[in-house]
């Protein structure tokens, strides 16, 4: 079942808006060009790399993702761009100054994590069988592969703040502390138990293209 049957929004008008949000993206870059903000520029840089994915993947591997999972990729990373952007009237950025926005970012990003996890070992399952991955297997590896690589990137951030910290310039990734780090391997749990619960019924194209495209290449 795609997104248009549960809110009524056609391939068209998601193809769209992934496209409005990559192009706010672009401005969105420039504009840290403009201002020399380092943050802006390489959080807005990454996104945008994100956002070539599809196309990548569907041009070089023959893999076409649904219009909704584009724009599932665009958001997360949409989101995280915008977030790094001072607002006006505050001090701060979005992440700082919007209550529950560094939430909704990682739920998204780690729900990301969590469907290339599941779709790994989907394909995998279905690839030979020689491997068989009980249901149960598969929910609880997803959640251990979001949260390692949840952890992983608390301890980056955190790493880079000590780097910017010595060195007198602004960290391109912030932690705002303990109860900060938990509450984000908290909504990273969230997406990666969202992927976990729907991903048979959302990904099982994505898993068929990744399971043909090893079979060419074992074959």
């Amino acid at each position: 079942m795609r997104v248009r049957d549960y809110l009524g929004i056609s391939d068209r008008r998601q193809r769209q808006a992934s496209r409005a949000m990559t192009l706010s993206m672009v401005a969105i870059f420039v504009v840290g060009v403009w201002t020399g903000n380092t943050g802006i520029i390489v959080n807005t840089a990454v996104g945008l790399a994100v956002t070539q994915i599809p196309p990548l993947l569907e041009r070089d591997y023959g893999i076409a993702l649904d219009p909704a999972l584009t724009l599932w990729i665009t958001s997360a990373v949409f989101l995280h761009a915008v977030g790094v952007i001072g607002i006006p009237w505050s001090p701060t950025n979005f992440y700082a100054s919007v209550p529950g926005w560094d939430h909704v970012t990682h739920a998204l990003s780690s729900s990301l994590v969590a469907a290339v996890g599941y779709t790994t070992v989907r394909a995998l399952d279905r690839h030979t069988e020689e491997i068989y991955l009980p249901p149960r297997f598969v929910f609880v590896f997803i959640l251990l592969f979001v949260l390692a690589f949840g952890v992983l990137w608390e301890v980056i951030e955190f790493a880079i703040g000590l780097l910017a910290e010595s060195t007198g310039n602004s960290a391109v990734l912030t932690q705002y502390g303990l109860r900060d780090t938990m509450l984000d391997l908290v909504f990273d749990t969230v997406g990666a138990v969202v992927v976990a619960v729907w991903g048979t019924a959302h990904l099982t194209d994505v898993v068929g293209h990744v399971e043909g495209w090893l079979g060419q290449r074992t074959s």
